[in-house]
């Protein structure tokens, strides 16, 4: 039972599971799946309610704040203790060869420690990958109104417009941005 958690899970696996927390969410609560929303939570909820904003009754939407801390808490238990000894991701030949064009040569860890690393950080190409990546995904979830899970999964199976636009939208922005801004990123 052990290998079965601690190896990846199939798609056919992992998809049935998102789908049934959906309905679960709605049938059990009338509540919305999305991750997005908990950082508005958190806010409403440790400053002071001058920002109209934030001025909402947070504590209606605590469980969300539980689920993220599960997600965090699973997150943990998952990496620490039921993590299967580690092996070097499987990279597409082509994407192996295009990284290394750009100097990237470790590929033994899911994210390149040759981009991802505190001394890259004070580099114009790790500030604009780490600081202004991160910035750009958080306010643009909050712009659309939430994030990709929460409107590709939650929006769309409930059949509200605006979330398929939203996705589509994400997925135009990251095709753009995969084949035309982080290569120009990457050749800084």
């Amino acid at each position: 039972m052990l290998t079965f958690f601690q190896q990846p899970w199939d798609w056919y696996i992992a998809g049935p599971v998102i789908g049934i927390l959906v309905p679960l969410l709605l049938l059990l609560g009338n509540k919305s799946f999305g991750i997005s929303s908990s950082f508005r939570h958190v806010c409403a909820a440790t400053f002071p309610n001058g920002i109209k904003f934030l001025q909402y009754d947070w504590k209606k939407e605590q469980w969300n704040l539980f689920f993220v801390v599960g997600v965090l808490l699973g997150s943990f238990i998952a990496s620490y203790y039921l993590s299967a000894p580690a092996q070097a991701p499987q990279l597409h030949p082509e994407l192996v060869a295009e990284m290394q064009q750009y100097g990237i040569t470790d590929f033994t860890q899911l994210t390149p420690a040759q981009l991802f690393n505190w001394q890259n950080l004070f580099t114009l190409r790790g500030f604009a990958m780490m600081i202004m990546g991160g910035f750009l995904i958080g306010f643009g979830s909050r712009y659309a109104g939430g994030c990709t899970s929460g409107h590709a999964i939650m929006g769309i199976s409930s059949l509200q417009i605006p979330s398929v636009i939203a996705t589509c939208c994400f997925m135009i922005g990251g095709f753009i941005s995969a084949n035309y801004i982080v290569p120009f990123i990457l050749s800084l």
